[in-house]
């Protein structure tokens, strides 16, 4: 599958290459509220608000004015990349015809079709968008919640966890060790912790090469595992331990007041612990009454519609999309088909097949990229892989650097797609 700047924008249904909706007969436009300002409802709002010219009242509900994106902050850890250069506003998404309201979504009455804010405000909607990303499960790791987190960061939202994390590697002491607590299956951008271990150690290369990195981790196998590892070999050698459940990896304590971890009982000290725990839908999601036992929100795989509420749609990584990953492309994707369903429903315009796509680069160091991706489809019940593309292992420096290049590219082209 070759990814392009065109399929990048318009993946699944192609929300920006949309046909525009039909007026709407009646008194007054319909409403579509979106709650959460990241790849899948930025998009979704911004695109739904172009596509039907203006029929559909488009509401964004976002607490913060500047969005940090996770993806690519990574790069930042790593040194490669300002914190600025990953930070955006909704100018782009107002100037499209999005009321943008900056306040907090606390309550959702789906009788009545109306959202509660936290300053006070009640929205009316026709039509509902969730994508607030996802919360941690805070009795995943023992002895971690999120008070702990200004001591053991999990930098999994992006903003000041990020900067915290990066000012603590810095501060390091010499030979210092940095511990990672990777999380368990289904978790946001599967790679991203060991593409974290990459930056985190091409940084300490640069100013502290005889510090280590030590990964616990509760999963036997993970994403793009054999590339990360040769990368580690490669370029960081003698760095970087990974632990999984076969050697206490599954088994892990922390004490931040003390900053130790547990390992099968046994205290290990560490300088820097970052604790990724386990996680679920964004909190908005429960309080809204449409996750399952999972955690997550289960929809319908042809058009994100939750399954729970045929006037709400839930999209990203607050999703159960069964075999598609939890990944910034997947939510701009599924915004795509969520658009053109929605369209359907208030305006009576076509609705394509939906079909998505996924793309994840990761960077190993400085011009030496690789990537994972696919296509997907409904199948019955699920969302389903229909074609998968990975970079080889044993790939030459130019292919790779190309990769690296690629990948700045498609960040541009992501970002402008979500917030003009």
């Amino acid at each position: 599958m070759r990814l392009t700047r065109r399929t990048v924008i318009a993946g699944g249904a192609g929300a920006a290459g949309l046909i525009l909706a039909p007026a709407v007969l009646g008194q007054g436009r319909p409403r579509v509220v979106v709650i959460g300002g990241g790849a899948g409802g930025a998009s979704a709002a911004r695109h739904l608000a172009i596509a039907s010219g203006g029929a559909v009242d488009v509401t964004l509900v976002e607490a913060s004015p500047l969005y940090t994106t996770c993806f690519f902050s990574n790069f930042y850890l790593g040194g490669l990349r300002d914190i600025e250069s990953l930070q955006f506003g909704y100018d782009g998404l107002a100037a499209a015809g999005v009321t943008v309201i900056h306040d907090l979504a606390t309550g959702i009455d789906r009788d009545a079709r109306t959202v509660t804010l936290a300053g006070g405000a009640v929205l009316s909607y026709d039509r509902l968008v969730l994508s607030p990303g996802i919360d941690f499960r805070e009795d995943a790791v023992p002895g971690w919640s999120l008070d702990a987190a200004e001591v053991m960061p999990h930098a999994y939202k992006a903003g000041p966890q990020t900067v915290l994390l990066r000012q603590m590697v810095q501060a390091m002491p010499e030979g210092g060790l940095f511990v990672m607590v990777a999380p368990p299956n289904p978790y946001r951008c599967p790679p991203a912790p060991y593409e974290r271990v990459c930056m985190i150690a091409h940084a300490l290369s640069q100013t502290n090469p005889t510090a280590k990195i030590m990964i616990l981790d509760p999963k036997d196998k993970y994403s793009k595992q054999t590339l990360f590892e040769n990368g580690w070999l490669k370029y960081y050698d003698g760095m970087v331990e990974w632990i999984g459940p076969d050697f206490g990896g599954g088994d892990v304590e922390v004490r931040p007041d003390t900053m130790e971890v547990l390992i099968e009982g046994e205290a290990q000290p560490v300088d820097v612990c970052n604790v990724i725990p386990a996680q679920k839908a964004g909190k908005i999601a429960d309080i809204a009454g449409v996750t399952d036992d999972s955690g997550w929100a289960p929809v319908d795989p042809a058009s994100m519609r939750s399954r729970l509420d045929e006037n709400l749609w839930v999209l990203g990584d607050a999703s159960n999309a069964t075999e598609m990953p939890k990944s910034a492309v997947a939510a701009n994707s599924q915004a795509g088909v969520a658009v053109a369903a929605i369209l359907g429903d208030l305006t009576g315009a076509a609705v394509p097949a939906a079909s998505y796509i996924n793309t994840c680069w990761s960077v190993l160091a400085p011009d030496d990229s690789v990537k994972v991706g696919g296509a997907y489809e409904p199948a019955g019940d699920h969302i389903a892989s229909v074609g998968s593309f990975i970079s080889a292992a044993d790939e030459d420096a130019e292919t790779r650097r190309l990769t690296y290049e690629e990948s700045f590219g498609w960040y541009d082209a992501m970002t402008a797609d979500i917030f003009g």
